[in-house]
Order: C-alpha cells, then structure tokens, then sequence
C-alpha cells in the first residue's frame, strides 16, 4: 500500500492543480511528487537539454536495425541490450558484426555517459566506466551524454538515478503491452544546481566507484588468466567455441547408468577436460567434500518489507550477475538460514536453456555484502572443504568460458536444463602451489572487495543529492 511520506505531504495546491480530485492515485505518484518537490526548490533548475551534447543534442536511443551477431572477436564488437547493461562482469557480452556496428558509430558508448532502458521495463540505469569504450548499445538503451562545460557527469547521474530522477523519467512512458519512452520525453526533466561544491563532491564519488568497478572488472580476468596462464593452459582462455567442428556422429565407449545423454560426451567439452587431466589436478567433488555441491533449498517465499533488518533481499539467476540486484524482499521470519550463501561459495545459474546468450551455466562469487542476500533454489553452490583450495580460486576457474562450456556439456533435463552434480563432481581442476593459489585468491577477493566500496561511494553520492535537495525543500514550504 503506498502513503504519503511526512517529508513531502499532499498540500492543497496539488488538489487545485489536479482540478480538486479526491482519490488518491494522483498525489501518491512518485512522479507527481518529485516535479512539486522539484517546483519548492529555490535553487535554479536546467531543462536537462541545456545540459548535454553529442549526438542528436546528447539525448539519443538509436534507430531500429537489423543484427548481425557473430562470434569472433576479431570481427565483431561487444553489445549492450537494456539488461546487459546491468551486468557486473561485462566479459561474455554478445557481439555484434563490425559491418553493422560501423554504420552506427554513434552506438558506441562513451565514458561518463548515463545509459537508461527505455523500452520494457522503463528507468534502468548505468554509468558508462572507461573500461567500456569500444561497446555498442541497442536503440533499446538510451544514451545521455553531459555536456562537461554545464555539468559533471557524475552529479548528472546521480541525480537521474535518485528517487526523484527516475519517477519522472518512468512517467513519461507510453504505449499497452511494451513500454517506450523516446528523447524528447526527457528532455524538460528539470536538473536542479547546488553549486559547484556539492555537484562535486557527488561526482567524484560517482567517478571513484566507477574506477573501482573497472578495476573489479580486470582483476577477475587476470585471476582467471593468471590461473589458467600458471597451469599451462593458456589456450583454454580462448577456446573459439564455434570455430571448432560440430559434434555429429561421434561414438563414446565405457557408458555407465549414471548418463546416456549425447550432450554430456560432447567432443569439444570432452577435450576440454582431457586437457585438464593432463595437468596436475583434483576432482571437484573432493575439493567440495566437506564443504557443498548441491542445487540450493526449495522454500515457500513470504514477502516482508524491504528492510534488511527484517527480510532478506532475494536474489534469482538474471539478478545476480547484476551490479545492484532489485526486486522481492522475503520475510526472515518465514524463511530458511540456508538461502544464505557462506561467504566463498560459487553460485552458478543451474535452470535454464542453452541459448547462447542465457545466464545458465554462469557463476557468481558470494562475499563481502552479499553474504546477506537469499538466493533461490535455482543456484548450484559450489562450496570448497578443502582449506587448500579457497572458494576465490575455484571461482576463477569455474568463471572462465572453457569451464562455461564443460558444465553446460553436464546437462540434465528437457526444456529446462539442470546441471548433474554426479558429472561436476568429476570436473578436474589444476593444482598449482601455495603461493599461486594464494595469489590468485587475493587477486579475486580484492576485486570484490572494491566492488563492494563501489556500491558504498554510489550511495553516499546518492544520499549527498537527497540531503541537498531535502534541505533546499525544506526552506520555503506551501
């Protein structure tokens, strides 16, 4: 049920200007709320058109366009749709065919630019890093690009992000089953100034967790590369999956009852792992013995406020290779201590389909905050018992595309696949020494522990714009 907040109560001119209605939908609009609070403010506003530059005035989503995917690198860009732009880990974005990418060179995103959905699920939104450039988005992102010389880009994302950015900007959408918005939309959205003091401070904080995040970004590839560099198995970091023949008309020997699936002897995986038996290694499933490997617990989900104090913020397989999950909050009284994921433990997306682009068969690495997230049923849990093998290490094995493509090729299931347990626990993994072992952990746990300080320095830049314009608001009333 939504109420009016006490710091921003229905005053009397909003009913004369909704012609004196009395029903409540009007005033509890997030929008309408923002734009009155926005109106108080004695501080000067800029149509948020004054304030960009770039292609089509700094506002622009893009035209609708054939794509043409492709899978070598060397031909193709990284592409950006309206939820990859979420994602943590930009490393397995889909590509796009440099024929096409070249005939719309204004896609390519740039640092400092503010991205937001605009078809769908309206008002998502994501700071572009500097480790982006060279990235192309769909026309389903929309671009806006500040103009350096009116304002930083920090202090402009923040304020589109606040929660008094994005009711405005999701207001302003249109159309029955899919929703748009399109430029001009937003182009009157009204930008408040604080001076050159607060907008600032808001955008160095925007920028320095912006650099943490790129650095986040590199150091889980170098962990994986340093890995796999230090096994002797620099070429399973690219293994050019569709460049090598199609597994047709192949024969395996020595089946046992546990499978008799095709998929699960696929050659192109099998050599994958033969190749890690050549080296010097130990199977997972004793690695984990002790610790865990298994599908998550099943449980009845009961909503509760969102209030970490109270409930768990459930975290399902798309949202969890996103940089801030959103969604449902479940009542800890109602649910169970094992949606917890221990710190170090793996969480691979185990229910889905094999579509290229699908999250199935991706982990993510459970630390530092989100220690205190639930995750659904759906995640296979990778948890280490072995004290010579941390669950950062295994992480940086089990994230790089070689090891993608052999837990796929355990498939279980019919439309909707599971990972067999039994086959991962067969997956060797490399045994290097202590000291590379002890390196590429700290590789790993440092990368989360900035993405961690990312998050921080986002919401003390977003808490620093709310107090700004709560104090302003507060100056002159109604």
């Amino acid at each position: 049920m939504k109420t009016a907040t006490t710091d921003n109560p229905v005053r009397l001119g909003w009913l004369r200007e909704q012609g004196l209605r009395l029903d409540a939908g009007p005033y509890l609009s997030g929008a309408f709320a923002a734009r009155q609070l926005l109106k108080r403010l004695p501080v000067r506003k800029d149509p948020l058109a004054k304030l960009t530059a770039g292609h089509n005035g700094g506002i622009f989503n893009g035209p609708k366009f054939s794509r043409l995917y492709v899978n070598d690198p060397d031909v193709g860009v990284p592409f950006l749709g309206s939820t990859d732009m979420m994602e943590a880990d930009l490393t397995h974005l889909p590509l796009l065919g440099d024929e096409v990418a070249h005939k719309i060179p204004y896609l390519e995103i740039q640092p400092g630019m503010t991205l937001i959905s605009c078809s769908g699920t309206i008002g998502r939104m994501s700071y572009v890093r500097s480790d982006m450039r060279g990235i192309w988005s769909s026309q389903h992102v929309m671009k806006v690009q500040a103009d350096p010389d009116r304002v930083k880009s920090g202090y402009l994302n923040t304020f589109l992000r606040s929660r008094y950015g994005v009711p405005i900007i999701a207001s302003q959408a249109y159309g029955a089953i899919i929703q748009h918005i399109e430029p001009h939309h937003i182009a009157d959205l009204p930008v408040p100034r604080f001076g050159e003091d607060v907008e600032s401070r808001i955008h160095d904080l925007v920028e320095e967790a912006a650099s943490l995040r790129a650095e986040f970004q590199s150091g889980v590839q170098e962990a994986t590369r340093d890995l796999f560099t230090t096994a002797g198995l620099e070429e399973l970091l690219d293994v050019r999956w569709h460049q090598q023949p199609r597994d047709l008309g192949f024969a395996q020997r020595g089946l046992t009852s546990t499978s008799l699936r095709a998929l699960n002897y696929q050659p192109r995986a099998r050599r994958i792992i033969d190749r890690l038996f050549k080296v010097d290694h130990v199977l997972l499933g004793d690695i984990c013995r002790g610790g865990q490997l298994s599908r998550g617990v099943r449980f009845v989900r009961v909503d509760g406020a969102a209030d970490s104090r109270f409930s768990y913020q459930l975290v399902g397989q798309r949202q969890s290779f996103w940089l801030r999950p959103e969604g449902r909050w479940v009542s800890k009284g109602k649910t169970p201590k094992e949606v917890l994921a221990e710190d170090a433990t793996i969480l691979v997306a185990a229910r889905g389909t094999l579509g290229e682009n699908e999250v199935y068969g991706r982990p993510v690495f459970a630390t530092g905050s989100w220690c205190q997230k639930a995750f659904s049923e759906d995640f296979l849990r990778i948890r280490s018992g072995d004290l010579n093998f941390s669950g950062a290490y295994l992480f940086a094995f089990i994230r790089s595309e070689a090891l993608f493509r052999v837990l796929r090729s355990l498939s279980t299931g019919g439309k909707q696949q599971d990972i067999h347990t039994g086959l991962c626990a067969e997956i060797p993994v490399p045994v290097l020494s202590v000291a590379d072992r002890n390196r590429i952990t700290e590789t790993v746990r440092a990368a989360y522990r900035k993405r961690d300080e990312a998050d921080v320095k986002e919401d003390r830049a977003l808490a620093l714009l709310e107090k700004a314009i709560e104090e302003h608001a507060g100056v002159t009333g109604e």
